[in-house]
């Protein structure tokens, strides 16, 4: 049997954009829309040209190679012709393959928002319909507010999908845009939708505040409809939108789905889903979900040991799908709870083959829960974790040795009279025999620590001249101003590796120097240097 075809219409750059928070630069709309052309989408909403100068001249730029890319407007307004609407006619004339025009569909938005008559608005929504498609554009109609609309009145919002069926529009959508439904609703009205209009003319937008906007969506296509709208992880106004990132390996992997429909993503496009997820985390500054569903660090992470023993012997016992398909990996974490099986199973991920039967094994897990009881958290620094291992089975090079350092913090008034905060830092080292001190001023005492260590190491300068600090976490253990201070730090190459390192200390700035210190040494053992 040959399978039905779902379509992917992605709103990032537009419903997405109304994340409070997010104001994408142009740049950030062309990164955007090579990212969901990698990604294998089959529509791309732009944004509202004419509307703002972003948008505007990102209409005027390259934008999909492969995807239909879509301008997004409302329909002309009551009481003017098509021909004399000035937001219609940028619509028409934007470069773009498809408009999709948005419509009230609740008569009581109507009345109260627009102060038109229903009638008024079945006639715009058909006036629009009919330029887009005589313009020889796709024209779609989001029907906004959809599932409520049909709630209080039926016939009405029937009515503005008819309206938009009858004048050529190629997808008619309904929006749950207040997000309030629910699956079982959905499906149902859906149903009753799909007795006037066929499904593979119906499209479903879902916004997420009830945390069901992927279930609506795919209650959906169960019901009926062909076309899904979402966004990159699920980005949105309020609470979000429905999340492509989620749905498009449900659709590709659950039977249910897979067995009956197709989509236009291949398995090496799904193959790049979490480093589309990463990268778009990355380009709009947020830190991306460790329990995101299929591209999260944790999605597939074990802790328990009982668990991670399973895992080891197959990993179906515990994994619902192979991470590799959706370009994640399987981690197995160590911890105060770890057995000898995550211990192994870890040790095997960074190529350190020991024997089960290694006494080694016992001290290095008697150690780490030692060190986790005493603070350190090794399930969220696997690089320090690494570090620890390597060095108990003696496979860390010794590459610099750091006799001592010392910061100091002055508050003063500058030469205009200005108060201000300078840091200093000087650190002693020994590198291959040869004694150095460097000196560096920060914004504070951890910058400024930062700034010494890396200043001149010698021979390894050139090594981690990429090595970035991009995020900083401190965490107080217990109370008081003698507490126990835990401080994790990611740091990111220029490849774009990334890992964390932990220290734990009385002292901020010394639990600071721990991390630093094996964020280097991390950076020189897995890029394969020589100790000087």
């Amino acid at each position: 049997m040959s399978k039905e075809r779902l379509y992917l219409f992605d709103t990032t750059l537009r419903d997405g954009a109304q994340t409070a928070g997010i104001d994408f630069t142009l740049e950030d709309k062309q990164v955007v829309a090579g990212l969901l052309d990698e990604l294998g989408v089959d529509y791309v909403e732009g944004g509202y040209p004419g509307a703002n100068p972003t948008d505007t001249a990102f209409f005027e730029a390259k934008r999909t190679r492969a995807a239909t890319f879509t301008a997004f407007g409302m329909t002309k307004r009551a009481g003017v012709s098509a021909s004399n609407d000035p937001g219609l006619r940028a619509l028409l004339d934007a470069e773009a393959e498809a408009i999709c025009f948005v419509a009230k569909s609740w008569d009581y938005h109507v009345e109260v928002a627009l102060k038109t008559t229903g009638e008024e608005n079945l006639d715009s929504i058909r006036q629009s319909i009919a330029a887009a498609v005589e313009a020889g554009k796709e024209a779609l109609l989001d029907c906004e507010h959809f599932f409520d609309g049909y709630r209080a009145n039926r016939d009405y919002a029937l009515a503005c999908v008819t309206a938009a069926r009858d004048a050529g529009a190629r997808w008619i959508v309904l929006c749950d845009t207040n997000g309030g439904t629910l699956p079982d609703e959905v499906e149902r009205v859906v149903a009753d939708v799909i007795s006037i209009v066929p499904g593979d003319r119906l499209g479903i937008h879902a916004h997420n505040d009830t945390e069901h906007a992927v279930a609506n969506s795919l209650a959906a296509v169960r019901a009926g409809v062909r076309q899904v709208q979402g966004t990159i992880n699920g980005i949105g106004e309020r609470c979000g939108n429905a999340n492509l990132i989620s749905l498009i390996p449900t659709l590709k992997l659950k039977p249910a789905y897979a067995e009956r429909f197709e989509i236009g993503v291949s398995d090496e496009q799904m193959g790049r889903l979490t480093v589309v997820s990463r990268r778009f985390d990355e380009l709009i500054n947020d830190a991306p979900n460790r329990q995101a569903p299929y591209v999260g660090m944790s999605a597939f992470a074990t802790k328990a040991g009982i668990h991670a023993s399973a895992i080891v012997k197959d990993p179906r016992t515990y994994e619902h799908v192979d991470p590799a398909v959706v370009g994640n990996q399987r981690r197995v974490m160590v911890s105060d709870q770890a057995g000898k099986s995550n211990l192994l199973a870890e040790l095997e991920r960074m190529g350190l083959e020991i024997a089960k039967d290694d006494q080694r094994l016992d001290s290095l897990l008697a150690i780490l829960k030692e060190r986790e009881a005493n603070g350190y958290a090794y399930e969220a620094a696997d690089a320090s974790f690494e570090l620890l291992a390597r060095r108990h089975f003696g496979t860390v090079p010794d590459y610099f040795d750091v006799e001592s350092f010392h910061v100091s913090v002055e508050r003063r008034h500058n030469a205009i009279g200005d108060l201000v905060t300078v840091s200093e830092a000087v650190v002693k080292l020994q590198i291959g025999g040869e004694r150095l001190l460097t000196v560096a001023e920060g914004n504070g005492p951890i910058n400024a620590l930062d700034r010494a260590l890396r200043k001149d190491l010698g021979a390894y300068r050139h090594a981690i001249a990429d090595l970035e600090l991009v995020d900083y976490k401190v965490r107080i253990l217990n109370g008081g101003t003698s507490a126990i201070t835990r401080v994790l730090i990611e740091s990111e190459d220029g490849a774009g590796n990334t890992w964390f390192t932990v220290g734990v200390s009385e002292n901020v700035v010394d639990a600071s120097f721990e991390a630093l210190n094996d964020a280097i040494v991390y950076k020189l053992t897995k890029a394969g240097i020589e100790p000087a």
